[in-house]
């Protein structure tokens, strides 16, 4: 077992890590940007560095000065979380050199399924069913035209380095076309230097379901069910639950065993999630991959008892899994609490947070790095804490969201829990009929602006 792990991430997932970390009996590393100095992961960890100014380019997504900080302090792995370097193939072969053990996938794991159009055709060559459209990347507007036609209108452009909904646009009829081509490339060139695209059908009435994997380093691959993610707003998750309301037994089979398929197939290490659209006649197409952990892991965690971080940091130890997939024995509700404003478009909103009440009690669980006092910088994501409620069925886990939602009291900042205040009264919503269009319709009650 590792000795020491750096801990190559900030916020709540940092401070996630770190305490199962302490609970295995293992060092931790704490790296910082100078924004980040008053952050609780600096202060319990075991250790801490500084690797640089505030903007993530020259810190956290410095990979000279993470490798330098794990060999000042001789750690021997390195976790990075989500975002940031997580899925970064370089930094994954970089720490492999510095004989560093990265606690996720391997480099051609990564680079496999990290390009979008690559991991379409390893996910059909594996015999998961995939959303039609071009064969790999698209050369030319030409070609583009030509594959709209053949697939059939409505479809989607998708920058191949995609993310965060970047380099993505839906196009209704072949006269649209030409101008959301010209854009999604600007795009995905704007934001990551690469303006590679392919093109899908468009699922309409689509939910956005994912089976969360893990994979030894000996070939054998399990999955520990869903979680349907498809409450987004451009793209971007804001809430996510467990089982799907929209599942059936026949379902869930089907998606696990064709995800464990995916893994196996690409022999894929550590724990990871396959994401699948899935349409109103409950036909699923592969969707992406995430190498890496999910920021909504939690509400897996809470419905089948299972902690998942330790599960990454045993894998990546060499430890075999018992191959034994796993089903919720809960319901688990999670809304990601945001530093914006929902009455103003969602705009962010970091400052000081001048009085903090953190709601408690049974099948309750908060995820978070902020504390009264704390000042939230404009530097990163605005994600500032998961709240996740637990019960024995989904009308009690939604209950116990809203006790907890109206106890969850935050003063010097906007945030989004008005937004999630009510959803949670919603008739669509606690009726589970919801797709990733929900938020298309959905209009803020200034009824909920002061809860």
């Amino acid at each position: 077992m590792f000795k020491k792990i750096l801990i190559a991430n900030r916020g709540e997932i940092a401070m996630r890590i770190l305490r199962t970390c302490k609970e295995m009996g293992i060092k931790t590393v704490a790296v910082y940007s100078t924004a980040d100095k008053d952050s609780l992961h600096v202060r319990f960890a075991d250790e801490a560095v500084c690797i640089g100014p505030a903007m993530s380019k020259d810190s956290y997504l410095k990979i000279p000065n993470i490798i330098a900080a794990a060999e000042i302090t001789n750690a021997d792995a390195i976790h990075p979380g989500y975002g940031f370097l997580s899925e970064n193939a370089n930094f994954s072969r970089i720490c492999a050199k510095n004989n560093i053990k990265f606690i996720g996938a391997t480099p051609e794991q990564i680079e496999k399924m990290g390009d979008k159009a690559n991991a379409k055709a390893t996910m059909k060559a594996a015999g998961v069913p995939c959303v039609p459209g071009s064969e790999g990347l698209i050369d030319s507007y030409e070609d583009a035209l030509r594959i709209a036609k053949e697939t059939g209108y409505p479809v989607m452009i998708k920058a191949t380095a995609g993310g965060g909904g970047k380099g993505m646009r839906a196009v209704w009829k072949e006269e649209d076309l030409k101008e959301h081509w010209d854009s999604a490339i600007h795009e995905a060139i704007a934001a990551f230097g690469n303006g590679g695209m392919y093109m899908e059908k468009l699922i309409e009435e689509p939910r956005h379901i994912e089976i969360q994997i893990a994979g030894d380093q000996y070939g054998k691959a399990c999955h520990l069910s869903e979680r349907d993610c498809s409450i987004q707003r451009r793209n971007q998750k804001l809430v996510e639950e467990t089982p799907s309301p929209f599942m059936t037994d026949v379902l869930r089979n089907e998606m696990g065993d064709a995800a464990v398929k995916a893994a196996e197939f690409i022999g894929y290490e550590g724990v990871g999630t396959i994401e699948f659209l899935v349409d109103k006649h409950r036909n699923f197409y592969f969707m992406e991959m995430n190498t890496r952990i999910q920021v909504e892991h939690p509400i897996t965690e809470q419905v089948i008892d299972y902690d998942l971080i330790k599960e990454q940091i045993l894998l990546a130890a060499g430890t075999p899994i018992q191959g034994k997939n796993h089903f919720p024995k809960l319901h688990s509700i999670e809304c990601r609490i945001n530093a914006e404003d929902p009455y103003n478009d969602f705009r962010p909103s970091p400052g000081k947070i001048q009085g903090l009440n953190i709601p408690g009690g049974h099948g309750v669980r908060m995820d978070t790095h902020v504390y009264s006092g704390y000042t939230i910088p404009s530097n990163y994501d605005s994600m500032i804490a998961k709240l996740i409620t637990t019960a024995q069925t989904r009308d009690e886990a939604i209950a116990k969201m809203k006790r907890a939602l109206d106890e969850f009291y935050i003063e010097g900042i906007k945030t989004t829990i008005p937004f999630h205040r009510q959803l949670m009264d919603d008739p669509e919503f606690l009726a589970g009929n919801y797709t990733t269009k929900f938020m298309e319709t959905f209009v803020m009650s200034k009824d909920y602006e002061m809860q």
